[in-house]
């Protein structure tokens, strides 16, 4: 006996209204899934060999947390946008009106400042990043040290750094300087109230003409003495001069490692 043969029955509105397609179509759309689902792991689990009894113990757990299931299923599908019927988008909304207003541009975004007690190298076939990370930086240091074979230009006459000039044997100008030469003279601005910010990159210079074992003990003497004063160094190397092997034990001894090595741009790693 349906509704309409009961005595009494009186039709509503609800009974004149159309059905819902769109929800007819979308319930059966999700209980064929979950049949498909379902046939799927059956399939599943025959394919291994597994016995009546075995498959019976499976089915009878997946139907014990059923309900769990479904009710995870649909919180999942409440953190998703909640999308409008079909026919309330073709019959109801509004149209929209295009944009004519300018997007604002993207700040163009430097290297961030190096802070004390960091320690910075640079991979570089010549120094860019690393100078770009010394402009960055060297408000935040009372005092600025260059160790380098050509000082770079910091973009500001104000700016009066000291300057270890090192020149390779037979060159012009200063003479050659060892890796404690420069050690002795960098001791007093990284023991100076405040630290120091201090720039090298002749690295590779002193793999060639000192040896790799020299240069990697004075490269941890520069880290040891920047996180004791407070002091930050930023190094700028090339690795293709460098052993494979001499490149990772002077990478690891830094904080952090910067490639900018790759054409399409440096990446931290």
């Amino acid at each position: 006996m349906t509704a309409s043969d009961r005595p009494g029955y009186r039709p509503s509105e609800a009974d004149d209204a159309p059905a819902d397609e769109e929800y007819a179509r979308t319930y059966a759309a999700g209980y064929e899934e979950g049949l498909r689902t379902a046939l799927r792991e059956l399939l599943g689990h025959a394919s291994r060999g597994r016995t009546n009894q075995e498959l019976r113990a499976l089915i009878q757990s997946r139907l014990a947390r059923l309900n769990e299931e479904v009710d995870l299923k649909r919180r999942s599908l409440l953190r998703s946008p909640r999308l409008h019927p079909f026919t309330e988008l073709i019959h109801g909304a509004q149209p929209l009106e295009p944009f004519r207003g300018t997007l604002p541009s993207a700040p163009a975004r430097g290297p961030p400042p190096v802070g004390p007690k960091e320690t910075v190298l640079v991979r570089e076939s010549r120094p860019e990043r690393a100078i770009d990370l010394l402009r960055a930086s060297r408000a935040r240091f009372p005092r600025l040290v260059l160790v380098s074979l050509r000082p770079p230009d910091l973009g500001d006459p104000t700016i009066a750094p000291t300057t270890i000039a090192v020149q390779g044997p037979g060159g012009p100008g200063a003479p050659h300087l060892s890796p404690g030469e420069v050690a002795g003279q960098l001791r007093a601005s990284f023991e100076a109230p405040g630290g120091a910010l201090v720039y090298v990159d002749v690295l590779e210079l002193f793999v060639t003409e000192e040896g790799a074992e020299l240069t990697l003990k004075f490269a941890r003497w520069l880290i040891e003495q920047a996180q004791l004063s407070g002091s930050a160094l930023i190094a700028s190397y090339d690795p293709r001069a460098l052993a494979s092997t001499d490149a990772g034990r002077l990478e690891r001894l830094f904080g952090s490692v910067v490639d900018h090595t790759a054409p399409a741009g440096p990446q931290v790693l």
